[in-house]
């Protein structure tokens, strides 16, 4: 089984798996991450590989940690309701509100659910525009490139943010908190290498946070 292949039973993915970018630099980062990931040693797994294009490799982990939040909220659907969890929070002291900066300007209160929803339709349309995200090999990548990947990243952490603190006894009677941890471990490496999540942002989890970077 591979370091994220989780058990047939908990197959379910909140929306379809979405590729690396198809030019062959895409799938040999891929191969790369895969290589290193198999290895064990995430500290090495997230940092550039020599000679490769730092937005390269910015982008295919992207795809990558889109895909693995993707699996792990999956399984917690029918945990994750709008009944269990009417607004989008991270414990007592921290609430997420929507907002995409063009359908809907002004954040606004809805249910963790709903939050995810439209963050993954949200991450899914920047995957999918070209502008954004190049498919063709030597295709640029825009100016504001690492400004989008900052916002998925601070984004997809509010979703572990909710899990880890509205859904870890379920996530333990489900035998996943091993492979969430290895997950967020591997998450937070990446980001802190890359510096794509400001330090504020990380407070809902910070004393996690701190013992995997050792701090």
């Amino acid at each position: 089984m591979s370091l994220f292949g989780l058990g047939s039973r908990n197959q379910k993915t909140f929306r379809p798996k979405k590729n690396a970018p198809s030019g062959s630099k895409g799938a040999q980062l891929q191969k790369h991450i895969d290589a290193t990931l198999g290895s064990g040693n995430l500290r090495e797994a997230v940092r550039l590989p020599p000679g490769e294009d730092i937005n390269e490799w910015l982008a295919v982990n992207t795809v990558d940690f889109f895909n693995q939040v993707n699996i792990l909220y999956g399984t917690l659907t029918e945990f994750c309701t709008a009944s269990n969890c009417p607004t989008m929070t991270a414990g007592p002291k921290y609430e997420y509100r929507w907002a995409d900066g063009v359908t809907i300007k002004k954040p606004i209160e809805v249910s963790a659910p709903k939050y995810v929803e439209y963050l993954m339709d949200w991450i899914e349309s920047q995957l999918d525009d070209e502008l954004i995200f190049p498919q063709k090999l030597g295709a640029p990548f825009p100016p504001n490139f690492r400004d989008v990947v900052k916002t998925i990243f601070k984004r997809l952490f509010r979703v572990y943010a909710h899990i880890y603190h509205e859904h870890f006894q379920k996530i333990v009677s489900l035998k996943e908190e091993a492979h969430l941890n290895t997950c967020f471990k591997h998450f937070v490496l990446f980001t802190w290498e890359f510096r794509l999540i400001d330090k504020g942002e990380l407070a809902p989890l910070q004393e996690l946070v701190e013992s995997i970077l050792q701090l």
